[in-house]
């Protein structure tokens, strides 16, 4: 998930180019018609300050060291739920979720592929993500010595899913007073690019804060959600990873939902939640300049306590809970039994 500019709600305009409000339209922008020019604008990231800034050169603690070399918040859900709840509800070795792969060494994705099986990877990332991502390993490896590696891994099966879409995008942006539009437009025109942001930032995402734009990501981000439950009901996909940049926003929302799905105690799902926090301990400065210049407090760069409890309460009041929820987006009862069927451990004892 990464919700912020640059955070962990992946959206993002092209950056390479001033016309960028009049990629569709040449004509002047008309007093309604502002919000249809931010199919663009809102690729720039605009909710992903949490979990989309840019990866900084990561230091292990060595009082909690990885068994990583470069792979920063990764887990096995299932070991780490049945740990916190003290019993054995979920199936290790199944379902793992991480910050974004891409700098692993050889020895992590050897890791990966031979002690963890991993066989699919779901990357929730936006397409302007992965471009940017792009550049900068080119830009790293045009100054030096070594061999490039590939971001894919051979063998592995992608998902590319950006959890944040198009209908995510327009609700938020709607949100915004027309004045603050206008004004946020013509600034990325002019190229004042994190002012414009922090228009934004200021105006919408700090009074809704991380749980607000968790709620807008459920109600919005249907379709890209039933993506994400597609591949976890294909029974070829497993084991699976789930990432976005730094795996707790965007990747949070989607494991919560999993988790709720296999009934898992909401205490044991919010101990998993807010293990991100310290997992990424290391970038928490890089990520508080970056909040700070748009407009954000440091709750943007934590993972509140309160999180997937304000989820799960708008599920049962909207939705009447997981199961209506998830039928609600098109992941029918066979679907979620399935999904139920291959993680929960209970089930799988009484059908052996």
């Amino acid at each position: 998930m990464g919700w912020v500019p640059r955070g962990d709600w992946g959206l993002g305009w092209r950056e390479n180019s001033v016309q960028w409000p009049f990629e569709s339209h040449r004509a002047p922008l008309p007093t309604r018609a502002l919000p249809s020019y931010l199919g663009s604008f809102a690729r720039y990231q605009i909710l992903s300050a949490t979990d989309n800034i840019p990866i900084v050169t990561r230091r292990m603690d060595m009082s909690n060291p990885s068994p990583f070399e470069n792979l920063l918040n990764f887990r096995d859900v299932g070991a780490f739920i049945n740990s916190v709840a003290g019993s054995h509800l979920l199936k290790p070795g199944l379902l793992f979720r991480s910050a974004r792969p891409d700098e692993a060494t050889p020895a992590d994705r050897h890791q990966l592929v031979n002690q963890h099986q991993i066989q699919t990877i779901i990357d929730l990332r936006s397409n302007t993500e992965h471009i940017n991502a792009a550049k900068k390993r080119a830009a790293e490896q045009s100054t030096s010595t070594a061999t490039a590696t590939a971001v894919r891994i051979p063998g592995v099966q992608y998902a590319n899913i950006n959890l944040n879409g198009k209908g995510f995008e327009r609700h938020l942006v709607w949100q915004l007073k027309y004045l603050s539009l206008a004004k946020m437009v013509f600034l990325m025109a002019l190229g004042y690019r994190t002012q414009a942001i922090s228009v934004l930032g200021k105006e919408l995402m700090l009074p809704r804060g991380l749980g607000g734009l968790g709620i807008d990501t459920l109600d919005h981000s249907g379709p890209e959600i039933k993506e994400f439950f597609d591949v976890l009901a294909d029974e070829t996909s497993w084991p699976i990873l789930v990432h976005c940049t730094q795996g707790k926003d965007r990747t949070g929302i989607t494991v919560l939902l999993t988790l709720l799905l296999c009934d898992i105690p909401l205490q044991a799902i919010t101990k998993d939640y807010i293990l991100s926090e310290k997992e990424l301990e290391s970038e928490k400065e890089a990520r508080m300049e970056e909040i700070a210049s748009i407009g954000l407090d440091e709750s943007f760069a934590r993972c509140p306590p309160d999180f997937c409890e304000i989820i799960v309460q708008h599920i049962e009041a909207k939705y009447g809970g997981i199961n209506g929820y998830l039928l609600s987006i098109g992941i029918g009862d066979s679907q979620q039994d399935r999904i139920k069927r291959r993680l929960k451990k209970e089930l799988e004892l009484a059908t052996s």
